[in-house]
């Protein structure tokens, strides 16, 4: 009982506790690439705990000080565990479903998750043949719409979409800039990981860590692809840029350049800030890593 209660104070800690303050982590902004994953080493780390705390309280009767080794073998996972043997009674298989569940649920979340964004974009292609004029010129494809809005389609059939009232408002600069922005999503498959934040969101509604990560995320993947902007053009260009098209309207399934938090980012691209110190790298990157793996080591504990 006592590995139950410590697993399930870890992971409110995880869940409720740290999300808040890394949310208002001052080197995030400066570092997103390592802030998207602490957001995800926290979200693997609040499965792991809640898992083993799960079993911990419910399967304990049956596995006594079995730890990790336990649960692993009444899943017939554990080395040494015969391949075949008594069937679980019920309680046994009641009792492991908790534990599954918690495992399994976000898994489940994020294929479903996957196969519906992925018939959205089809969707959404096949209108883009119907009405969009192809610019090998940009590498993108060309909608007749007044509203300046830039955005891609990301996926095995990549798209990049450019409105006419984007081509009528940006000059040539800044729709290069804008441009190299959404091939930064493209390339980085920054799809995959709003899939993952979002499954996690769907699988444990209402947890204040699957709330943040979804909103961090989703910000933190476009200051990413900003980042690669601006390597390559000048930071007056993307931020017109992105001011011109921050009101245009895209596809769920898409992520367009105006895109979350455009206010936080213009201010940010304007005003650059220093990266954070190498041992902030350091520390956050060791944390991240132990986090995961500090549950499994309270499971197998005598």
């Amino acid at each position: 009982m006592s590995t139950a209660v410590i697993l399930a104070g870890y992971a409110v800690v995880v869940g409720a506790l740290v999300p808040s303050l890394l949310s208002r982590a001052a080197w995030g902004h400066r570092a997103p690439v390592l802030a998207v994953l602490a957001w995800q080493g926290l979200m693997v780390t609040f499965v792991f705990t809640a898992t083993l705390a799960a079993y911990h309280l419910l399967v304990a009767d049956h596995h006594a000080h079995g730890g990790l080794v336990g649960l692993l073998g009444a899943c017939g996972l554990a080395f040494g565990a015969p391949l075949s043997g008594p069937a679980p009674s019920l309680p046994q298989a009641l009792a492991l479903a908790g534990p599954a569940t918690i495992l399994l649920l976000p898994l489940g979340r994020l294929v479903t998750g996957a196969w519906q964004a992925r018939r959205a974009r089809q969707r959404h292609l096949d209108l883009l043949a119907l009405v969009g004029d192809p610019a090998p010129e940009y590498g993108a494809t060309v909608v007749d719409h007044v509203t300046p809005a830039v955005y891609c389609l990301p996926g095995r059939r990549c798209r990049v979409v450019i409105t006419r009232g984007a081509l009528d408002a940006l000059s040539e600069e800044q729709l290069r800039a804008v441009l190299e922005h959404e091939r930064a999503h493209i390339d980085g498959r920054h799809h995959l990981l709003h899939l993952l934040t979002d499954a996690f969101s769907r699988a444990f509604p209402g947890l204040p860590l699957a709330r943040h990560a979804k909103e961090q995320t989703a910000l933190l993947v476009e200051m990413i692809a900003d980042d690669h902007a601006l390597r390559f053009h000048p930071r007056d260009a993307l931020a017109t840029a992105m001011c011109e098209v921050a009101a245009g309207r895209v596809p769920p399934v898409a992520l367009g350049a105006g895109g979350a938090g455009a206010l936080i980012r213009l201010r940010r691209v304007l005003t650059p800030q220093p990266r954070p110190h190498r041992a902030t790298w350091l520390g956050v990157a060791a944390a991240t890593v132990v986090a995961p793996l500090l549950p499994l080591l309270v499971a197998c504990g005598p």
